[in-house]
């Protein structure tokens, strides 16, 4: 259920208003969120709910490696041959208090809201992460819109304001930001551990780095026509220009 269908109900935030009044989603414009990129890999995370948000979540935190446990007592197609593959864990029941036990992150993405209620409570006792889906104030961390290709992952937030903005900055930034920038963080990967053995400070392995990127000519540029030995020679010339002479 989205914040907005909680005016004029019972408050479930921690405004404890009595009657909600909203002050929560206003609130929401005001909050500084801190901004990190989570290792997932191996970690818990429960999803309860098994509709068509359920699967949306499920799906990035697979991306992500994590170890996915699915509650719901029905799932959607997609999600059910998830669970026969053997790619996620699916508990075939309504959530159940204790059901969050040894989990890093929570997200509740069902229809009932005393559940999405339930499982945000149970994850504040825990201090754990947790994010009931388009109910702002019973999350304490956000998702945002995101854009991944290869290694490269650019994060798009309103803090809850307006997701449709979101979604379409991503598709500009999707435009703007294509192959050619996961590539070439690739590419700049692969010396990392030539700049660190051999440039001496944290400034020169900088200006190294900075002379490829913003050089002419454009690394993108060239990544963009196809010539990608060209950038391999961008490379080296940066190599040779930063390499320590010896007396």
């Amino acid at each position: 259920m989205p914040a907005q269908a909680y005016a004029g109900k019972e408050c479930v935030c921690q405004y404890r208003r009595g009657i909600c009044d909203q002050t929560c989603v206003r609130d929401m414009l005001d909050t500084p969120f801190y901004i990190a990129c989570l290792k997932l890999t191996g970690r818990r995370c429960v999803v309860v709910g098994g509709g068509e948000i359920g699967l949306e979540k499920v799906e990035g935190l697979l991306a992500c490696d994590g170890r996915v446990v699915l509650i719901a007592p029905e799932v959607e197609p997609a999600l059910e041959k998830l669970a026969e593959e053997g790619s996620i864990e699916w508990i075939r029941r309504r959530y159940e208090r204790g059901d969050l036990e040894g989990t890093f992150m929570a997200i509740a993405a069902t229809n009932d809201t005393d559940v999405n209620i339930g499982v945000y409570n149970d994850a504040e006792e825990r201090a754990m992460l947790v994010n009931v889906v388009d109910v702002p104030p019973l999350c304490n961390f956000i998702l945002p819109a995101i854009v991944r290709t290869g290694p490269l992952a650019i994060a798009i937030s309103t803090a809850g304001a307006s997701p449709a903005l979101a979604k379409r900055m991503k598709a500009q930034i999707a435009e703007t930001y294509g192959p050619e920038y996961a590539r070439l963080a690739v590419m700049l990967n692969d010396v990392r551990g030539w700049a660190k053995g051999t440039l001496p400070t944290y400034q020169d392995r900088k200006a190294f780095f900075e002379d490829i990127v913003n050089g002419d000519p454009d690394p993108i540029e060239r990544l963009r026509a196809g010539d990608e030995r060209a950038v391999l020679e961008i490379i080296a010339a940066a190599q040779r220009a930063h390499e320590p002479t010896t007396a």
